[in-house]
């Protein structure tokens, strides 16, 4: 087994199914069991922040809620700034704010305006990547903000919802990495 094959079954064997959550039919994909175990998130936050190195990143965005807690250590390992990019109304003073759409309706994602800058390569991690909205967005900002997108990581790509195809737009050439494909 190679070393990335190893960490990718370690992260696997710590991800819990919870059948019928929120809604029945639905298999819940739950990372607290991950998080909990202290080699597993080592291991996910050492090879973040190894994608980030690779992908030349000056900087990650996380993306609310759950790329904050992967974010974040990544960042600190690899020698990065992290910026939190949040649900509209959360952050005080100046924001960039992008807005997409949900399958039923809308919803509007922002970023201090002072944080992303001209020269910034900037890394975005989050959690799963399902239908590719709010990933998109978070690409949309980080280009508006004047900075240069390095790439988009994520823990675990939900293939069966196609955000890949979806986010290829938006990626304009820019790596998307998946640890996990479900």
């Amino acid at each position: 087994m190679t070393e990335q094959t190893d960490v990718t079954q370690l992260l696997l064997s710590r991800i819990r199914d919870v059948a019928d959550y929120p809604v029945p039919g639905v298999m819940f994909k739950d990372i607290t069991p991950l998080l909990a175990d202290p080699a597993a998130f080592a291991a996910l936050t050492e090879t973040l922040a190894d994608l980030c190195v690779r992908h030349g990143a000056t900087k990650i965005v996380g993306l609310e809620a759950r790329g904050f807690i992967l974010g974040a250590p990544a960042a600190l390992r690899a020698g990065l700034g992290f910026i939190p990019v949040r649900k509209a109304g959360k952050l005080p003073g100046a924001t960039l704010k992008q807005s997409y759409d949900l399958e039923y309706g809308s919803a509007e994602i922002e970023v201090h305006a002072e944080d992303l800058e001209a020269g910034d390569r900037v890394m975005v991690i989050d959690d799963v990547l399902a239908t590719g909205g709010t990933a998109a967005a978070s690409l949309d900002l980080i280009r508006r903000s004047g900075a240069e997108v390095a790439g988009v990581a994520v823990l675990m790509e939900l293939g069966f919802l196609d955000g890949r195809r979806k986010l290829e737009g938006a990626l304009n050439g820019a790596p998307l990495e998946a640890l996990i494909t479900v």
